[in-house]
């Protein structure tokens, strides 16, 4: 541990990583706390699998096309925003059963992700990259676009909180209210894409959801109210994030699976405790 400290004070890679983790904290902490209390892991799952599609093809058009604009991280904020409407679509308008839905989205996302990846010249090789992450190679440009949705992220929660909170625990009520909830449904689910693509860069895509909810399960245990839920959820995200950082330098294990261990290490603990 103490090798840790003194490598964060002389390695910029390292005090990226650390300014990453907490970042991503804070939306992981808000729309965690969504995702875990209206009951939708299993659609912020299929829309975290989508993302590979989005960022396989941006990639192949950046080093085939010369589309240098279209970045990875572009390229999977737009499959995840229109994973998110379709999947939530479905989930409103269609008869077709959900988990069918979301399984054939989920491997379809998956699928073309890898197929653009082989496809791109001297490129396969960063495959493991995107389904694992790799937090130490987060740059100062990602940086800045995750600083960026942070602050979309939060203003967004902070300004629709009511609304949000009415269609996580009673959205037939809300309706009658004469809340929008189809609205703020895709709206919530619009949040959840974008908070997913932040944590790829962190923990990568496979272990995302893990991330994205375990957090807020833990957090939603011991409080009563949706603002110390979040509260709690995001410094548990920070910490752990950080303590996965530490435990795995010295031994040069892969930061994001650690960081994933300890979050479910800290879950199972959590069970241990009585809720409140």
């Amino acid at each position: 541990m103490g090798e840790f400290f003194q490598a964060l004070f002389q390695h910029t890679f390292l005090q990226h990583a650390l300014l990453a983790g907490l970042l991503v904290s804070i939306s992981c902490g808000i729309v965690g706390t969504y995702v875990v209390t209206r009951r939708i892991t299993y659609l912020a799952g299929g829309i975290a699998h989508c993302v590979l599609g989005g960022m396989g093809f941006a990639r192949y058009m950046q080093v085939v096309h010369d589309w240098n604009w279209l970045t990875p991280m572009l390229g999977a904020m737009f499959a995840a925003l229109l994973a998110a409407f379709i999947i939530g679509w479905v989930n409103i308008k269609a008869k077709e059963r959900i988990d069918t839905v979301i399984s054939a989205f989920w491997g379809l996302g998956m699928a073309i992700g890898i197929l653009f990846i082989a496809k791109t010249p001297g490129y396969g090789e960063d495959l493991m990259a995107y389904l694992f992450g790799n937090i130490l190679l987060v740059t100062q440009g990602e940086l800045l676009a995750i600083c960026g949705l942070d602050l979309f992220i939060a203003a967004t929660a902070l300004l629709f909180h009511k609304q949000f909170v009415a269609v996580c625990f009673d959205e037939e009520f809300a309706r009658l209210r004469g809340i929008n909830t189809q609205f703020f449904y895709f709206l919530m689910l619009a949040l959840t894409a974008l908070t997913v693509v932040l944590m790829v860069s962190i923990v990568g895509i496979v272990m995302v959801i893990v991330m994205l909810t375990l957090p807020a399960a833990i957090a939603g245990r011991f409080c009563l109210r949706m603002g110390s839920m979040m509260a709690l959820a995001a410094g548990l995200c920070a910490a752990l994030t950080f303590g996965g950082l530490a435990i795995s330098y010295s031994p040069n294990l892969p930061a994001g699976a650690t960081i994933i261990v300890l979050s479910g290490t800290a879950y199972l603990i959590s069970l241990l405790f009585k809720p409140r």
